[in-house]
């Protein structure tokens, strides 16, 4: 188990220098952040820039600014935003804790729906209830979140007055970005739960275990869907993972103080250490959750950890 944490940490810090270094050089194309910064009166001149450029310390080559970023994430030291000259680290505390924890509630959602569906489309292979699940399904794969959140704005918070439109201020906050991106996950998640349903079903333990005379919902929720829980287990470990990466739109829509509201106006504004800073900690976050996964197979299969 040592020898695999060290691996899996190696690849974690091979992954985000990568990633950083990446974002770090995409971002820089995007123009010059001295002249979004320009706030003075009249035409902007080159000594203007230059004075802005050496405050904001894009003066200097551009692998020497990473070299100097890599230098301050051993110490968690981000460097200072340009958009008013905050703690990049401050800022990215901040966020973290309604990003993480709209990611939690949207996945434990599909959870604790898709996982009672996708056995139910399973045992009822081909009936009207196994149909009607598996349009649910489709029509919740067919929804763009962006449009979603929208349409959920403008009937529960604008037409009926139900639900605040943004922010996160009381537990009805919540409702409509945790229902958006669960909704799409449930739909996914319910079609991937039947399919290894169908699968573990017609095996011999199964038939075993029906002939002990064994109650239908321990065969199904002990027996099947343990055995199955391998790769649902690795589907939503990268469901998660995706997840982090992909909210920006759904917390643009609300209003959502999170990472992705922090990593949009970071490029609107060009704010170098504060993109950074947010895409390092985003992968590190993945990095985390799928070590998490190889560690729960352990825990699922004992198999996993003889081998």
């Amino acid at each position: 188990m040592a020898g695999f944490l060290i691996k899996r940490v190696l690849q974690a810090i091979f992954v985000v220098i990568a990633v950083t270094l990446l974002v770090s050089f995409a971002i820089r194309l995007t123009g010059d952040p001295a002249v979004t910064m320009f706030q003075g009166g009249g035409s902007m001149t080159e000594e203007d820039l230059t004075r802005i450029r050496q405050a904001l310390g894009v003066d200097k080559p551009f692998l020497t600014q990473y070299l100097l970023f890599l230098k301050g994430l051993l110490t968690l030291d981000f460097g200072r935003s340009f958009a008013g000259g905050a703690p990049v680290s401050t800022l990215l505390a901040q966020a973290m804790g309604p990003t993480l924890l709209l990611a939690f509630l949207s996945i434990a959602l599909s959870i604790v729906v898709s996982i009672p569906l996708g056995i139910k489309a399973a045992t009822s292979r081909g009936r009207w209830s196994d149909q009607m699940i598996r349009i649910f399904s489709l029509i919740g794969l067919s929804f763009p979140n962006f449009w979603l959140a929208t349409m959920l704005v403008l009937l529960f918070a604008i037409t009926l007055g139900w639900l605040p439109p943004s922010g996160m201020s009381t537990w009805q906050s919540y409702v409509m970005p945790a229902f958006t991106m669960g909704v799409i996950l449930t739909a996914t998640n319910v079609r991937l739960v039947r399919t290894t349903m169908l699968e573990t079903l017609g095996s011999q333990y199964v038939m075993v275990a029906r002939a002990k005379g064994l109650s239908e919902r321990k065969v199904l929720y002990k027996h099947a869907l343990r055995n199955c829980a391998i790769p649902l287990i690795t589907y939503f470990g990268i469901q998660f993972g995706g997840l982090l990466g992909g909210i920006v739109v759904v917390e643009r829509v609300f209003n959502w103080p999170g990472l992705g509201t922090l990593a949009f106006d970071a490029v609107a504004a060009r704010d170098y250490p504060l993109l950074q800073g947010v895409i390092t900690v985003l992968s590190l976050l993945i990095v985390a959750v799928n070590l998490i996964v190889d560690i729960a197979y352990g825990l699922v299969d004992p198999r996993v950890r003889t081998e």
